[in-house]
């Protein structure tokens, strides 16, 4: 089973703190690596995780704020000075192609041709790359600029039982045949269809909400996911100001989680107003509206997916 983790790169939101730097996630899948919202301080962040350029095959910006994206010159000129020979694939709202634009020449530097662009707009799935084990859905949020969140799901599969191929004689070759051609013909003329032999398996769902008030897209990005990575940037004694500025509450994202029926809740992006020892109460809050996994990231946790249903 290959590596499938959340690498936390910062955690903070508007402006970084002593202990929680601005936002940044990885997620390694496999041999893919997905960098989301680098935010500043990211190639340092990377570094202190283990993680190199040549890690990264895509790229998803959710908007335009500094807080994830201004990271974005120095991650792609990293991987130009480290000479990464396969495409990088970029996702990022279309509406704010003249601050892509602008990121992505901020400054001098030999440019590189693998980095791809591929602006979202409206709701639907971005073209897939070679070797991409997913897809990828971006869908508006509600937030103050354009915003989008991702979903990268995995096709579903199928479990082969033992017990049931015994049954039906299928050993060796015959089953990796049965499973690429959904049956088989056995040696006494009798037929045998996957289904016989298989029970199926949801492919992983992995979901990123960050900047947004409450939305019906919040939910349908998050629908059934392994893990929901969502930002909880105010307790309910701010709900006020999360309506105000388009956030979320710990509960609001509680609730979305609840409603979705997510595994795994990973909170992140906490307001700088914050101290240390009032962070429990973003999982207690969350905890009373969504009965699963609640998770407060934290710089530099690896978080691994939830092992497959």
């Amino acid at each position: 089973m290959s590596v499938r983790e959340l690498v936390v790169l910062g955690t903070s939101s508007a402006v970084p703190t002593r202990r929680r730097n601005h936002n940044g996630y990885f997620l390694r899948w496999g041999d893919q690596g997905v960098l989301f919202d680098p935010g500043e301080g990211t190639q340092r962040q990377m570094r202190f995780a283990g993680l190199a350029a040549g890690d990264i095959t895509r790229i998803c910006v959710t908007h335009f704020h500094g807080d994830h994206s201004l990271g974005l010159p120095g991650t792609i000129q990293r991987i130009s000075r480290d000479r990464v020979p396969h495409t990088v694939r970029v996702a990022y709202p279309g509406a704010g192609e003249e601050y892509w634009r602008r990121l992505r020449h901020a400054t001098s530097f030999h440019d590189t041709d693998v980095v791809l662009p591929q602006p979202v707009g409206g709701s639907g799935s971005c073209p897939v790359g070679e070797g991409e084990p997913f897809t990828v859905t971006a869908l508006p949020l509600r937030h103050s600029l354009p915003a989008y969140g991702y979903r990268l799901a995995e096709p579903d599969g199928w479990r082969m039982l033992p017990e049931r191929l015994d049954h039906f004689g299928v050993r060796g070759p015959d089953v990796s045949r049965l499973l690429r051609e959904g049956s088989l013909v056995l040696g006494d003329g009798r037929v045998v269809d996957l289904a016989d032999c298989a029970e199926p398996r949801p492919g992983q769902v992995f979901a990123f909400v960050m900047d947004t008030g409450v939305c019906a897209q919040a939910v349908e990005l998050a629908r059934g996911a392994d893990m929901l990575v969502i930002e909880s940037t105010y307790l309910d004694s701010e709900e006020e100001l999360a309506e105000r500025y388009g956030h979320l509450t710990a509960r609001q994202a509680g609730r979305i989680a609840a409603q979705a029926g997510v595994r795994l809740l990973v909170l992140t992006h906490l307001s700088e107003r914050y101290e240390e020892d009032e962070e429990e109460r973003f999982v207690a809050q969350a905890g009373e509206e969504f009965d699963g996994s609640v998770v407060l990231a934290a710089d530099l946790d690896r978080i691994p997916l939830p092992a497959r249903r």
